[in-house]
């Protein structure tokens, strides 16, 4: 496209039609013209000097004025756009062809003379572009467009993100399909394909918007049909108890192309959540099983209640029982042997889904196993009692039989839980707690010898919550200081899992023998670096308080 000073009226025509074509703001479309002719003006006059352009939007007049403004005497940088007071007086004469602006307002008092800040504008001759000129003036243009309309797009697709849009494929490129999404593309990756879907030029296709990102090429649009949201807003769009939240999706998983779970739970009495998601004779489930290339679907009713809707997750197996730890993270599941398989599901399919949804590791035992256990974890400790406490087995049994697991529950509980035991006197209470007690500090005396043998120091030694095995137990591992521990993250301590390979892998803790959380860890590797002058207690404080606050908004919705 060549511009010239010529064809002023074109100007405005050309950017009518490049705004309606590529569906931006005909402004911005100006607006690059201005900026390419300043730059062509540049390269006659000099590219020091500061020329500028500016369009008139109804006439097309192009204005070319060189700008010089006014600064202090030492900061003058670029003798062609910028004076000093001083120099700028010869130029502070009211004339046709130039203006002084002051705040960017024209300055008609020249009484006061210039200052710094004022600018100089002088009208120069308009240039005519050559074939060259021409054609970089014409790649200004395109780039200055082909912004816009990227932004274009992304203002228009940022908030479609976490929702269903229907395209029609362009072309595949290495596994990965090229969507037409209307105003823009979009790219469905192959591992975001169900299972071995192929697709074909103008087909038609429905996916879920996963994320859309303002990059260096261009907003990108990522689609996704694996993802659990995609069937989630499927149900939705069938289920209008769901899209007026008489219906809510509580949780999602789905092994894409082969099974899904999905929780629900109705918020009215008289709807039957279950039944709402699977329609007269399965028509609203079958309509989402067809968009899913059949995928099998298990709608379950959600519960607040842990086990119940653990249960309710590992349908259609039957569940004996359900035994859930103290941190509620994990939790055993007891089935008879018949329902075993069923319960796990092909491959670990049916567990690895419930676990998904409910958010919970699970472990799956049959009643048989169960029972073995528990056998052997009471043998466990009988035979503990029998030993330290030196009884007989069945007085030995009494205890595990009455709910006791360890020393330290005999050793200091209060003595009315001993007494309630058939058969056991005030004296027979005291001198087990008295055996209990003495045994207790002649291992913890034992522990701290072998942990002093092993070079821990006192700073260690004397740090608040550790008991005389866990300080054997660090120094065993080379955490021999107060320095040492501080170093240590939370999850050496307390224990973690990670994921290599694809596979969850459990890291055992320095101190998870010993009960110790996440959170115990946490606090107590915080406050050994606050007692070495590592970190401010007072910033320590603000945190604790800012996440605080930060909770409290979140739970009342702000």
């Amino acid at each position: 496209m060549a511009i010239t000073s010529a064809n002023q009226l074109e100007l405005l025509q050309t950017a009518e039609a490049v705004a309606r074509e590529k569906m931006i703001d005909p402004g911005l479309v100006i607006e690059a013209m201005e900026d390419s002719l300043a730059r062509a003006a540049k390269s006659r006059y000099g590219a020091e000097m500061d020329i500028r352009v500016t369009i008139d939007r109804k006439t097309g007049n192009a204005r070319f004025t060189r700008v010089r403004t006014v600064v202090e005497d030492d900061a003058v940088e670029n003798y062609q756009a910028q004076f000093t007071a001083a120099e700028a007086r010869a130029y502070f004469e009211p004339r046709k062809d130039t203006r002084w602006l002051r705040d960017g307002a024209v300055v008609e008092d020249f009484a006061g003379g210039p200052q710094p800040g004022d600018v100089f504008e002088e009208l120069v001759p308009p240039v005519e572009l050559g074939r060259i000129a021409a054609q970089s003036a014409k790649q200004v243009i395109l780039q200055r467009v082909r912004e816009a309309e990227r932004d274009r797009q992304y203002e228009e697709f940022k908030d479609r993100a976490g929702t269903i849009i229907n395209g029609i494929v362009k072309r595949e490129e290495y596994g990965n399909i090229i969507v037409d999404v209307g105003r823009g593309e979009a790219v469905l990756r192959r591992n975001e394909k169900i299972g071995r879907e192929s697709y074909r030029p103008n087909d038609r296709i429905r996916a879920y918007v996963k994320d859309v990102r303002r990059e260096v090429r261009g907003p990108q649009i990522f689609l996704s049909r694996t993802d659990p949201q995609f069937m989630a807003e499927l149900f939705k769009m069938e289920v209008p108890e769901i899209y007026d939240g008489v219906i809510e999706i509580k949780a999602v998983a789905r092994d894409p192309g082969s099974r899904a779970k999905i929780a629900v739970i109705s918020y009215d009495s008289s709807i039957d959540p279950v039944g709402a998601c699977v329609g007269m004779r399965g028509s609203r489930v079958q309509a989402v099983v067809g968009e899913l290339q059949g995928e099998k679907i298990d709608i379950i009713p959600w519960s607040e209640d842990q086990a119940t809707f653990l249960v309710n997750a590992l349908q259609p197996a039957q569940v004996a029982k359900v035994v859930v730890d103290e941190d509620a993270t994990r939790i055993e599941v007891v089935v008879p042997e018949e329902q075993l398989s069923l319960a796990i599901g092909r491959r670990g399919q049916n567990v690895r889904l419930a676990s998904q949804l409910t958010g919970l590791d699970i472990d799956i035992l049959t009643e048989e196993e169960e029972s073995k256990r528990r056998q052997a974890e009471f043998n466990t400790r009988t035979q503990l009692f029998m030993d330290t406490l030196d009884l007989d087995e069945f007085f030995a049994q009494l205890l595990v039989a009455e709910g006791f697991t360890d020393l330290e529950e005999v050793a200091y509980v209060e003595l009315d839980e001993l007494l309630s035991i058939e058969g056991v006197d005030e004296g027979t209470a005291e001198e087990l707690q008295a055996r209990a007690r003495d045994h207790l500090e002649a291992a913890s005396k034992a522990a701290l010898e072998n942990a002093r043998a092993l070079g821990a120091e006192d700073s260690l030694i004397g740090f608040d919550g550790l008991t005389a095995q866990m300080i054997e137990a660090l120094a065993k591992d080379s955490v021999k200081t107060l320095e040492d521990f501080a170093t240590c993250a939370d999850w050496e301590l307390a224990g973690g899992w990670t994921t290599q390979n694809g596979q969850r892998v459990k890291d055992d803790g320095i101190l998870e023998p010993f009960g110790i959380s996440l959170e115990q860890a946490q606090d107590m590797v915080m406050t050994a670096r606050v007692m070495l002058g590592w970190v401010d207690p007072d910033e320590l404080h603000r945190t604790s308080d800012d996440d605080e606050a930060t909770d409290a908004t979140e739970e009342a919705g702000v």
